[in-house]
């Protein structure tokens, strides 16, 4: 129990930094108050440019990835099972993703957690995450919007689990019960957009 308090710990600091916020405070922009007013990459890179956005993204994305990096090397250092650094890595994953989303530092609130979300399925099954970012691409190409992209994406994940399970790439069925949680938190996230989507008012995202 002392492993999994720190894991959930250490994972939910981690994914709370608020990388956003420090970007647009960098320029003097308080990032919330521009936009949609959320602070994950998307709106950044609208309001700041890819300047600032692409590096909030890879630093959100690189969240995720190290909260379940250090949980399994947590369990891995107590010579634990494979089902409980699996378990860890889990809860690493769903942590830093709450902790994104839902920052200490902003009030619990935060970003959407779509970088961060892919940041941790790296980190649990690379085969995995390169699936869900193939669905997020083909979705936002054919529709050049970045939400239901990610929306797809989140349904996507749990089926890509279980096919990665059903051909023996993954130990132990827990990541395939943590990821129905994992995508909930990210389409959760996105129920705003889910109305403007089905309103007709989601922006979409434009080359300059």
């Amino acid at each position: 129990m002392t492993i999994l308090a720190g894991v959930a710990l250490l994972a939910y600091l981690l994914g709370s930094l608020p990388t956003g916020y420090i970007a647009g405070r960098l320029v003097g922009v308080d990032i919330r108050k521009v936009g949609s007013g959320n602070v994950g990459a998307t709106n950044v890179t609208r309001a700041l440019g890819k300047r600032f956005g692409y590096p909030v993204f890879l630093v959100d994305f690189a969240k995720g990835l190290a909260a379940v990096m250090l949980a399994v090397i947590m369990a891995k250092a107590a010579q634990s099972s494979a089902q409980f650094v699996d378990l860890c890595a889990a809860i690493g994953a769903i942590c830093s993703l709450m902790g994104h989303s839902y920052s200490i530092w902003l009030g619990f609130r935060g970003g959407k957690g779509v970088a961060t979300l892919m940041g941790a399925l790296f980190g649990i099954n690379w085969i995995t995450a390169l699936i869900v970012c193939v669905v997020w691409i083909v979705v936002f190409e054919a529709t050049r919007y970045v939400s239901l992209a990610s929306i797809a994406a989140a349904v996507a994940l749990p089926i890509a689990v279980a096919i990665m399970l059903f051909l023996k790439e993954l130990p132990t069925p827990i990541p395939l019960y943590f990821s129905f949680c994992l995508g909930a938190i990210v389409v959760v996230r996105h129920r705003s957009n889910l109305s403007r989507l089905a309103k007709g008012t989601e922006p979409r995202f434009v080359r300059k």
